[in-house]
């Protein structure tokens, strides 16, 4: 039987984490987001910070590459964030292989193209993202709103130029993605039964 698989990208901010997960309680799936970087520290004996890190640094490469491989010239990136990006890579496959699950970030969309996952993207407007962070700032962390748009806009960039090494498909765009869901002004445990319902609809037909 098929194994059924959903993607979650998602701007910073926009409570993407949060949908995956009441998703996958929603529909009985797995779920799989930190526990992949706590795999990858398990595997590798790396702290989990450092191992992210490390992961982020390859995120500027401006060209298509496939892990393992030589780098084109122009743009060197070292062997060990190589091989942990193949780990990685790997690893999510092997984590979408066990059964049904819901994939939050790290290029699932694309590593997984060939499972044909339901991808989903989820957003929201500025305003809502900043109320967002600031009701899950760490206690006495204080960051202004400018300090805030500027982490915004640096995750999401990098997240758009990893996702973009891997797939053909822009990070963000509407067609590259089967659902989009703005997020503004509502609950996430809202909408994350409609959410479900559509999913099921979208995996019952015959393609």
């Amino acid at each position: 039987m098929k194994k059924r698989i959903i993607s979650v990208s998602r701007e910073f901010g926009s409570g993407g984490r949060e949908l995956g997960k009441r998703l996958a309680d929603n529909l009985g799936f797995a779920y799989y987001d930190r526990e992949i970087v706590l795999s990858l520290a398990e595997q590798t004996g790396m702290d989990e910070n450092s191992l992210e890190q490390q992961l982020e640094i390859a995120a500027p490469v401006p060209f298509s590459i496939h892990f393992a491989q030589s780098f084109s010239d122009g743009y060197m990136v070292n062997d060990s964030t190589v091989q942990l990006l193949s780990l990685q890579t790997r690893l999510i496959k092997e984590l979408a292989a066990k059964g049904d699950c819901v994939i939050v970030g790290r290029g699932a969309d694309a590593i997984l193209e060939d499972e044909q996952p339901f991808r989903l993207f989820v957003y929201a407007e500025k305003e809502a993202k900043l109320a967002r962070c600031r009701s899950r700032a760490a206690e006495g962390e204080i960051l202004s709103d400018k300090d805030i748009l500027r982490r915004m806009k640096q995750i999401d960039k990098r997240r758009a130029e990893f996702h973009d090494i891997i797939s053909s498909r822009p990070w963000g765009d509407k067609e590259s993605y089967d659902l989009c869901v703005n997020t503004t002004g509502t609950e996430i445990k809202v909408v994350v039964p409609a959410v479900a319902e559509y999913y099921r609809r979208w995996a019952a037909l015959d393609r």
